[in-house]
């Protein structure tokens, strides 16, 4: 099949490139560092050309619920008008377990957003909602760390790998729509503070680590609130096994 990966120069779209053409897949990139400008849909229809499934992994880094809202609109509105006019007949979403329990959060909110326009829009759509990656807690302690210390607040999480997800989206990808699929997680709960710690030793970089509900995340994100739904499809690969895989 020919698929288009939206996002293909990021962590999940990259690895999704790979697996995709681990597979046999020929895979057409989509990202303006290759030429192919989502936010003006320059070079998109001509990206599009004889594709028959795309993946959407993009990804947004406004703190802002509007700005969030506004980039993904604009973004996954001309994927998917390019789609209707290329003849796409799959549309794949990337989303976020938890995405409709969490208010506040801009990310969040352009997720809802974009999760609105696939199930309305013109091409037939599955929405993958998966957990947070097995790098996030020391991605997101990275944000807030200043003089040797990070704020990090003590969600509960069931975090998946990256290359899970990746093989995930590819297999749906070469199938039926399915509308929205079961939220994918990985085998175990974590807490974010102790991820973020163990990534942390296993890189060979040294912070002290402060939870608190004050920072980035809020009380609102507690609980089991970005936990997976009971009917979820559960990949392999623990945390401790990506560990391994994390070295200085």
């Amino acid at each position: 099949m020919r698929i288009a990966v939206a996002g293909a120069t990021g962590n999940i779209g990259a690895l999704t490139t790979t697996a995709l053409r681990d597979n046999g897949h020929e895979v057409v990139p989509i990202s303006r560092t290759l030429g192919v400008d989502l936010t003006t849909g320059e070079g998109l229809d001509n990206a599009l050309t004889g594709v028959q499934a795309v993946i959407d992994t993009t990804n947004s880094a406004a703190t802002d619920p509007g700005e969030a809202i506004a980039y993904f609109g604009t973004t996954t509105g001309n994927l998917l008008t390019a789609g209707r006019r290329a003849g796409v007949r799959h549309h794949v979403l990337l989303s976020i377990a938890g995405v409709h329990r969490v208010e506040g959060n801009a990310h969040y909110a352009g997720k809802r957003h974009q999760e609105q326009l696939v199930t309305d829009g013109p091409i037939p759509w599955t929405i993958v909602p998966a957990t947070q990656f097995h790098d996030f807690a020391a991605m997101v302690a990275s944000w807030t760390e200043h003089d040797g210390a990070a704020p990090i607040a003590p969600l509960l999480i069931q975090p998946i790998a990256p290359a899970d997800v990746a093989a995930i989206l590819a297999e749906i990808a070469t199938g039926d729509p399915q509308s929205r699929h079961p939220d994918i997680a990985g085998p175990d709960t974590q807490d974010l503070v102790d991820m973020a710690r163990r990534t942390n030793d296993a890189r060979g970089h040294t912070v002290k680590l402060i939870p608190t509900w004050s920072g980035l995340f809020g009380p609102e994100m507690a609980g089991d609130v970005l936990l997976p739904g009971d009917d979820a499809r559960i990949a392999p690969t623990t945390f401790e096994a990506w560990l391994t895989t994390q070295h200085p």
